[in-house]
């Protein structure tokens, strides 16, 4: 399994390296198919954010879904240790999971739905701010980031490859990532689709409208 460890405005000293790869040992043993774990370690400057400057972020890639985590602390030896503990804690659940899929049939017509309210994210009730359109990305993986204007805002943004999916399914990998949403690809209707939490255990889901679809590929 390959460890790949890179610093975003900060420099990665040979000892924490050793610390991660001592520390990520156990990651095939609960995911057996993992070929590649990547380390992102950044370090604000903000002075009002010592306590969480240094955060680590963990990705695994193995054959499923992509399973991440990560966490800040005043240093970067504990963001690591809790980010690890929040990365083996996913890779239980998705272990526990695969072995109950081998068992188990999904029962047909568990998922019911309602609508969702109206005020959750609608145009009324956004402010759409100005931002220059970032260079195109040509592959999955690929992100860039974009400053909007002279203020400190900064978009990142990321290409993803996509294959359609139930819903349980997206609320399975939103939660394997760790993400309070998640884009994916509806299995049932073929709509992009995002999947996103609400209060407590409930979720929405926003579906593009097949008519919009159309009209944004014909102005292409």
């Amino acid at each position: 399994m390959e460890i790949v460890v890179v610093g975003r405005h900060t420099v990665v000293a040979d000892r924490f390296r050793k610390q991660v790869e001592d520390k990520l040992s156990k990651v095939e043993l609960l995911s057996p198919t993992a070929r590649r774990v990547d380390v992102e370690v950044t370090r604000e400057n903000n002075p009002r954010m010592a306590e969480q400057r240094e955060r680590v972020e963990l990705t695994v890639r193995a054959k499923g879904p992509v399973i991440r985590a990560e966490a800040a602390a005043d240093d970067r030896f504990g963001a690591l240790d809790l980010a690890i503990d929040k990365l083996n804690e996913r890779l239980r659940r998705a272990r526990d999971r695969r072995k109950h899929h081998r068992n188990h049939r999904p029962n047909a017509g568990a998922t019911t739905t309602r609508p969702i309210d109206d005020d959750v994210l609608t145009p009324d009730n956004r402010t759409e701010p100005q931002v220059e359109a970032p260079a195109a990305l040509a592959e999955p993986g690929d992100s860039v980031e974009t400053t909007m204007g002279d203020s400190p805002v900064v978009i990142r943004q990321k290409l993803h490859s996509a294959e359609p999916m139930t819903l349980d399914d997206a609320v399975y990998e939103m939660e394997m990532v760790g993400h309070d949403f998640y884009l994916f690809i509806d299995k049932e209707t073929a709509r992009p689709s995002v999947l996103y939490k609400r209060k407590g255990w409930s979720f929405g889901v926003v579906q593009l409208d097949d008519a919009c679809i159309g009209e944004a590929v014909a102005a292409r």
